[in-house]
């Protein structure tokens, strides 16, 4: 063992504090009833810092000797009921609307909860723009914590045999989902403490409020959990971005540096994800070493579903590129876990693990992406061993999960491993196995590498500001990189060219030409009150965040650009006013708990600057139109001030809405090389427009401020 410590408080970690029973929980069936029984033997209170939190979530599938619930929030509920000394209180990142349909919608107004006045719940968004609050922290009596990767919500419960399918395996909407693999920490005395002061702090931050401390707590340690480590040291890292008048933390990237320089023999990694350029650029370094460690990294292999595929899997593509690069030796190996039983599917590894040798074991809730390191909250905890027997047992968790992973024994896989001489000639020997590693191929569609901008706007690990953004959708200089402007002006042309296909060539021709249109909408106009109608159908359809420029294209391919013209700007008026009337009505409060406490930026510049901040969002629209006209009229601006606003700031976008469908239909009418050009120069009429009026209202904008 190295004499230099890898574990040094104040440079890599918060501190270090003493736990006298640490368990590591490895996939949702061990995890959860270890929640289900902690919450239960809850006195005090239960303090929970979340990512993403479902009341509905089982925490067991099978049957429970004590009856108690299995839903989440109904065992809550009942704890509540039965021990009138105990709080909940749940921080759940201020996820706004970003992860609408895939998470539970407001909990609290559940009736379940709504109820219960010892039942705290807020959102968390004390944090910069784009950044999350990613810590997954669980704290009951200040005497025990849990803090890994697993989230309260749904998708996350399996079992360690991840089988094709369990019907276990379902979610509170009764879907099911794809196997998932995950560990967590469990660990009690002053690692317990510690952890429960980062969740008092982060709630105070968030909320203003000072909860007190557990006196004297009775043991809430589950009793069906055996530790696998007894008094150990555990060390706390964290990362915090730079935000108000809290300093940035970067204690999770430098433990992950001074990790990999120290190893020896092996650095094994489980990660939902690789993208990260400071970590790439340490195993780069120690790959090129001649006598350097074996990698074994352990990867989905997908991440997620299209969308990040299309971008967190392009990352991963590059950066391994500068691994494969570098690996000279042949020492690295990049799998996932393979089971011929799943067919096309695959299991989604969330885990967030390193182990360094038999000396370090980290894990946490920080992914080895960029935003982890420097942009998103994070909590890891790491345990360095001082003895040789500490080292045995860092190596018997490693194996304990490699068994999982080849489908084998404890006891064979240590058999396998002594035959092989090492795991990676192990995971060589088994290559062909139905249940093994195998190794990742993390090639992507060559297209999507080079339409994807840099990490820097995928995964940014500093906040990324509005102007970042700007520069990415309308960019203010030439790019040097001119293959991927071709490719960009041949995929708008084959979009022209596919309409024109399916518009000439298909069924669909036939039924959506333009005498069927004109006739759709003369029968639209003959009715009663037919002008009204129209109106209040796209005030409605907006008032439910249907984007305002489909609609406003739809209103004008139906009904020509001028009548169009007249409908679509009537429409974003009154759905203006329903939006704004709504926003007065719920309150400050009631909206933020809709789009997100950190709307309340947003809310604070429309009362300020009035009239201008109005015409500024609809032009450059910073969130969705309904969004804005709720925090308007939550917010301390004047009515005609928003009015007005809402006219000359949707005229400009309603016209060239209109003037890009019409050319466009006329386009797919006649795919003339003259039409096309016009086509072309709308566009670049239409962006150069954007551009003066987004430069004209930013610096009207700098003088107000």
């Amino acid at each position: 063992m190295s004499a230099d410590k890898i574990i040094q408080p104040g440079k890599n970690c918060w501190q270090t504090a003493r736990a006298q029973r640490a368990k590591l929980l490895i996939d949702g069936e061990n995890y959860f009833p270890a929640i289900h029984q902690a919450i239960q033997n809850a006195r005090h209170d239960v303090l929970i810092l979340a990512w993403d939190i479902d009341s509905r979530m089982r925490l067991t599938r099978g049957d429970d000797p004590n009856q108690q619930p299995q839903e989440f929030g109904h065992l809550l509920c009942k704890m509540l009921e039965e021990k009138p000394e105990l709080n909940v209180y749940i921080l759940n990142w201020d996820w706004a609307m970003l992860y609408t349909f895939e998470r539970e919608w407001l909990p609290t107004y559940r009736p379940l909860w709504r109820n219960q006045q010892r039942l705290h719940y807020e959102l968390d968004g004390e944090c910069p723009a784009t950044a999350s609050q990613h810590q997954k922290v669980v704290v009951i009596d200040n005497q025990i914590a849990f803090c890994g990767g697993f989230d309260l919500g749904k998708h996350r419960w399996d079992s360690r045999e991840h089988l094709p399918d369990d019907l276990r395996r379902i979610d509170p909407d009764k879907q099911t989902y794809p196997p998932f693999h995950d560990i967590d920490w469990l660990v009690d005395g002053k690692a317990a403490e510690a952890l429960g002061e980062l969740a008092r702090q982060r709630w105070q931050r968030a909320t203003g409020q000072q909860l007190a401390v557990a006196e004297n707590p009775a043991d809430c340690w589950p009793q069906d959990i055996t530790p696998d480590f007894t008094d150990i040291d555990i060390a706390i890292a964290r990362t915090q971005p730079a935000f108000r008048e809290w300093p940035q933390i970067r204690e999770v990237e430098q433990l992950y540096l001074d990790s990999i320089k120290s190893a020896e023999n092996l650095i094994y990694i489980e990660n939902q994800y690789f993208s990260s350029h400071s970590v790439t650029k340490a195993l780069v370094e120690r790959l090129a070493e001649k006598d350097g460690p074996d990698v074994v990294m352990v990867l989905p292999k997908k991440t997620g579903g299209w969308l990040e595929q299309q971008t967190m899997d392009v990352l991963r593509a590059r950066l391994m590129r500068q691994l494969l690069a570098a690996d000279e030796h042949q020492r690295l190996r990049v799998c996932f876990p393979y089971r011929e039983a799943l067919g096309d599917g695959y299991i989604s590894v969330h885990s967030k693990m390193m182990v360094i040798d038999d000396r370090l074991l980290r894990v946490g809730s920080s992914n080895l992406s960029n935003r982890s390191m420097g942009l998103d909250s994070e909590c890891d905890l790491a345990f360095e061993a001082q003895t040789a027997a500490q080292q045995q047992e860092i190596a018997a968790f490693r194996h304990d999960l490699l068994a999982e992973h080849f489908g084998l024994s404890q006891q064979a896989l240590v058999s396998a491993l002594k035959s092989a001489g090492s795991l990676r000639k192990l995971i060589d020997i088994r290559a062909n196995e139905a249940h093994t590693l195998k190794q990742l191929d993390c090639k992507v569609a060559e297209l999507s590498d080079e339409l994807l901008p840099d990490a820097s706007v995928i995964d940014p690990e500093k906040p990324l500001e509005a102007e970042d953004m700007a520069s990415l959708l309308v960019p203010l200089q030439q790019r040097k990189a001119f293959r991927k402007q071709w490719l960009m002006s041949a995929g708008v042309l084959l979009f022209v060219v596919l309409l024109t296909a399916i518009w000439r060539f298909t069924p669909l021709g036939e039924w959506l030409n333009e005498d069927n249109l004109r006739s759709a909408a003369s029968m639209i106009e003959q009715q009663p009150l037919a002008p009204l109608m129209i109106v209040l159908v796209f005030a409605i359809c907006s008032l439910l965040a249907v984007p305002v420029s489909l609609l406003i294209i739809a209103t004008v391919v139906t009904f020509g650009p001028w009548t169009g013209s007249a409908y679509a700007m009537g429409g974003s008026i009154l759905g203006g006013l329903l939006g704004f009337w709504l926003g007065h009505l719920l309150g400050r409060g009631g909206v933020s708990r809709l789009a997100g406490a950190r709307i309340n930026r947003l809310s604070r510049r429309l009362g300020e600057q009035g009239l201008l901040a109005v015409i500024t969002v609809r032009i450059v629209p910073v969130a969705p139109f309904t969004v804005i006209n709720m925090v308007a009229g939550a917010s301390h601006i004047r009515f005609r001030d928003f009015l007005w606003g809402t006219v000359l700031g949707m005229l400009p976008g309603i016209i060239a809405f209109s003037a890009f469908a019409d050319s466009l239909i006329a386009t797919l009418k006649q795919p003339q090389p003259q039409q096309l050009a016009i086509l072309a120069g709308v566009v670049m009429a239409i962006i150069a427009m954007t551009l003066a009026l987004k430069k004209f209202f930013a610096a009207k904008s700098a003088k107000v401020k």
